[in-house]
This record gives structure tokens, sequence and C-alpha cells, in this order.
């Protein structure tokens, strides 16, 4: 079998249309004219020996070696830019204070937290989970660094919005039909403690609908909400950030529920001008969660 170099400028051209959506938009955020990303995908084509897109309707969509380029175009690239992280990032030193919520500690966050660590060998990152009020307290008083925090319209001096994400009824994965028994019954909510911008995202959506409901578990934690959901106690509002496999989205026309806001993510500085390794891993974080917005 002849060995094969996949280009990876055209790789990144290939995944970036994907995650857009847009080959015109891939181009124009690589700076390169359509024409430039149509010859890179042709070569790509030609590498691969066989079609990696296909019309549908009036777009495109991937053939089955183009869903499996795709994959391995993505570690590729992870890995390119790893590496490039590292030459860059060896020299760089400090500690880093991170604030972030429950959302991100176990599922997002850990694989760029630790690509970081190893790009960064000379870097000390010190991590504080913790809900929204304290985490931006922890930006004025200066005892965070970073932090990640949904925007519910509490602003700081050094702020940028990563992207808005859609709320979603959340219930058990194995639920079928209305998530209670009927508009006489009270709808069974799990939320965290008051107070909390999602839980009045959900109080708000089911008043305006004129549905009844009555908070059945209350929890400090998203860890606590997400066992109580599992255990069939109810439903709450989150968005898809580190759910549980046991649990599902609802579609709301479905379960009889209302349609839901979107929220805002914000990344948090304690200053405008942040050390070597503290804007380096804002850059990071940004970046990911720019490319995650893009791929929902």
């Amino acid at each position: 079998m002849r060995k094969v170099n996949f280009d990876l400028d055209a790789l990144r051209s290939f995944a970036t249309g994907i995650e857009l959506g847009s080959f015109a938009k891939a181009a124009d955020r690589a700076g390169r004219s359509a024409s430039a990303v149509s010859a890179q995908l042709k070569k790509l084509e030609e590498q691969a020996g066989r079609p990696l897109l296909q019309k549908s309707g009036r777009g495109m969509v991937l053939t089955n070696a183009g869903e499996i380029l795709l994959s391995y175009a993505r570690r590729m690239l992870s890995l390119n830019d790893e590496a490039a992280l590292a030459i860059a990032g060896h020299e760089i030193e400090g500690s880093v204070r991170l604030g972030l919520q429950e959302d991100f500690s176990e599922h997002l966050l850990p694989a760029v937290l630790g690509e970081f660590a190893r790009s960064h060998p000379g870097v000390r990152i010190e991590v504080r989970v913790a809900r929204n009020a304290e985490l931006l307290a922890g930006i004025v008083d200066g005892h965070l660094d970073l932090a990640l925090a949904w925007h519910t319209g509490a602003n700081t001096l050094h702020m940028s919005i990563l992207g808005s994400y859609p709320l979603r009824w959340i219930g058990p994965a194995d639920t079928a039909g209305p998530a209670w028994p009927g508009p006489s019954a009270l709808l069974p909510l799990v939320t965290f403690e008051s107070p909390c911008q999602l839980r009045t995202a959900a109080t708000q959506a089911l008043d305006g609908a004129a549905i009844p409901w009555r908070i059945v578990y209350s929890s400090p934690s998203l860890s606590g909400v997400w066992a109580a959901i599992t255990a069939g106690l109810g439903v709450t509002v989150r968005t898809e950030f580190g759910l549980p496999a046991t649990l599902t989205p609802l579609l709301p026309s479905a379960a009889g529920l209302p349609e839901l806001p979107s929220i805002g993510l914000a990344l948090h500085r304690s200053q405008a001008e942040l050390t070597p390794a503290s804007w380096r891993l804002h850059e990071v974080i940004k970046e990911r969660l720019t490319t995650h917005q893009m791929r929902k």
C-alpha cells in the first residue's frame, strides 16, 4: 500500500468547513480564497483515493470516507496544535488560579487542562469549582485569575462572551411521553439551591405556560441534581454540557413543556493584562469553547 502524507493545512480547512457548515466560511477564517480551499479539498480526495463529500439537496454531506477522515483529521490537528503549544510554551512559568462551573469540571475541561499541563510543564494550575456568584466574587476580589461562568447579566471589567447555548429540559434517559401526569398535576422540578439563574429560567417558563410546578429536590451541587433526575424524582433545566449518559434532553413538544431561552457563557479575567501563563490558558480555553460552540 502506498504511503500517503495528508496535508495538515488541507485537513484544517476540511475540518473547519465541516464545523462551520460552510467551506466559504472556512476560507474566510483561514484568509484564503474559496478557490484555494476547493483546491485543498480536491487534493485531499486525491490523497484519499475516493470522494469525501457528496451532494445532498443544495448542500454537501460527508461520505463514509469523509466521516472517517474527519475523525482522524481532528486528532491529527489536535496533536499538531499540542506540539506547537509545547514548543511555544516550554519556557512559560508561573501559576494560574482558574475558577469554573461544575458543568465543565468533569468532561470538557479536563482534556483542556491536561493538554495545557503537558504543553506548559512550568505552569502550576489551581482549579476552584464553584457557582457563578462565588466565581465572579473571586475575579473581583483578585482571588482568581480566570473564571468560566454562565453569563446571567452580571458583568466584570474584563470578560469575553464565548457563545450562547440553548437551555434544555433534562430527564432520565428512559423517559417516554409527557414529563408529568397532566396539566392538573404539579411538574416535579430538581434544581440548584437558590439563587440560580437556570432555576429561575425553568420556573418563569412554566409560569408563562401556566404549568403548575413544585420543587421536589434542591441541591448545592450538580452531581446531586444529576443523581436526583437519574432516580426519576423530576426534571431540571441545564445546557447539554457534562450531561451524563443516564440523562437526556427532552423534546418540549413531546414532553408537554415550554420552549426555553439560551444562556451565554463568559470567560472572565481579573485584570486587563494577565501574566503570560494566565493569558495562554485564557486563549486555550477560549479556542476550545469556541470550537465546541461551532459544533453544537
